[in-house]
């Protein structure tokens, strides 16, 4: 991985003929470089990043007609909600990709962002707007804000700044392993209380991931996968067995073991996913032509619109949806492999984990791979904060591959 020069671009954002100078031990950005980059887009990841949001909102659409018409008596309401959103999402884009991630680098803009994001989810736990028993969103009448969305985002950040400056001291756990704990223990108690499961997993595989590539010693990173593990099982064996609180995670378990167990009502999501998986056969009903979605498939317009894909496309249409992902996520990766410094490397793999791993889980949860997580796919699902804070994300990695070798 090339060492990233400060000065390696001239005042018109063009790249300037000097050498890499290597940056010393531990050492943080104190200014705020706030500065735009003209250099080449990453063309081809920009073109992946139109095709997925296109086609997730055609399939979006199709998926939630029926549900808007007989809830809303306007089929429309969800698309039109989707398509505004997107068209905030891709200017936040196109702005960001301009902006020098190195921006996020600095000490007090990397730690301001992850507190203002803990403390405004924090305090959704307790005056949000709440959904089956879940308080995640805050309404601000003309629209809903869900802040765990940008607290995701804001763990990557506070990872990567942490992992770039404290890299040479990575010998010693206190830098190491210590400040990550901490801070995963803190992100994932604030969102159990809103009963969030899935971001708890998602963010503790983004964490994860990221102090694996980090490069820091593997009897540090082991001990802590050790430790993590002995804690959530305490934790959730206590929920489970002693506070019995946690009774939602083993109907899901339950659900995910035998989906015919109790199909009009606990297992009802799975079991009809599965029907609409199995209705597509090769090429599909046809678009449009879901059957499950005329208000047989819960939540069709979000975290099973997978399952409509599959009912009007097919095995073929369901394939088409796997391997974009897959594209995305070497492209996602290769971009990091060839960032310029390692808080840029970090940052991209740290966001390419979550959407990956994100579409992972959806898919899985809806061919019932996996038990039901209520996790969103990508680009796919109904939402307007989680879009517009994807596309500023999908921004991030075309500023930090603006700065990269990618051409070559």
């Amino acid at each position: 991985m090339a060492e990233y020069n400060a000065n390696a671009y001239n005042a018109g954002g063009e790249a300037a003929e000097q050498p890499a100078v290597k940056p010393k031990a531990g050492q943080a950005r104190k200014g705020i470089n706030f500065r735009f980059i003209k250099t080449d887009l990453d063309k081809p990841f920009c073109l992946l990043i139109l095709v997925l949001l296109v086609f997730g909102i055609v399939m979006m659409f199709s998926a939630s007609y029926a549900r808007a018409l007989a809830v809303d008596g306007d089929g429309y309401v969800y698309v039109v909600k989707q398509i505004k959103s997107a068209g905030i999402g891709l200017v936040a884009m196109v702005i960001v990709s301009f902006l020098d991630y190195h921006f996020l680098q600095n000490t007090y803009v990397a730690w301001a962002f992850f507190v203002l994001s803990y403390l405004l989810t924090f305090i959704t736990t307790f005056i949000g707007t709440s959904t089956a028993d879940a308080t995640r969103w805050l309404d601000f009448g003309f629209f809903q804000l869900q802040p765990s969305e940008i607290l995701k985002v804001a763990v990557i950040v506070i990872f990567a700044y942490i992992m770039a400056t404290n890299f040479q001291k990575f010998d010693k756990w206190k830098y190491s392993t210590l400040p990550f704990a901490v801070i995963l223990l803190f992100v994932a108690l604030v969102l159990v209380l809103q009963r969030h499961m899935s971001a708890v997993l998602l963010v503790g595989i983004i964490g994860v991931t990221m102090m694996f590539v980090s490069g820091m010693p593997k009897k540090h990173f082991f001990a802590f996968i050790g430790i993590a593990f002995l804690a959530g099982a305490a934790l959730v064996g206590y929920k489970v067995f002693v506070a019995g609180d946690f009774g939602y995670i083993t109907d899901r378990i339950q659900s995910w073991r035998d989906p015919l167990s109790d199909p009009s009502n606990k297992t009802l999501q799975t079991y009809n996913s599965l029907i609409a998986i199995g209705s597509g056969g090769m090429f599909g009903l046809g678009f449009g032509e879901s059957r499950q979605k005329y208000l047989y498939l819960p939540e069709s317009q979000n975290d099973f619109v997978f399952s409509v894909v599959c009912e009007e496309l097919g095995f073929v249409g369901a394939l088409a949806v796997i391997l974009l992902f897959v594209m995305f996520i070497f492209r996602g990766y290769y971009i990091a492999t060839r960032s310029k410094d390692r808080f840029g490397m970090l940052l991209a793999a740290g966001i390419t984990t979550q959407i990956g791993v994100q579409a992972l889980l959806n898919i899985a949860v809806a061919s019932n791979a996996f038990p039901n997580t209520g996790i969103s796919l990508p680009f796919f699902s109904y939402g307007g904060t989680a879009l517009m804070i994807q596309l500023a994300e999908m921004g991030i990695l075309l500023s930090i591959s603006r700065q990269s070798n990618t051409r070559k």
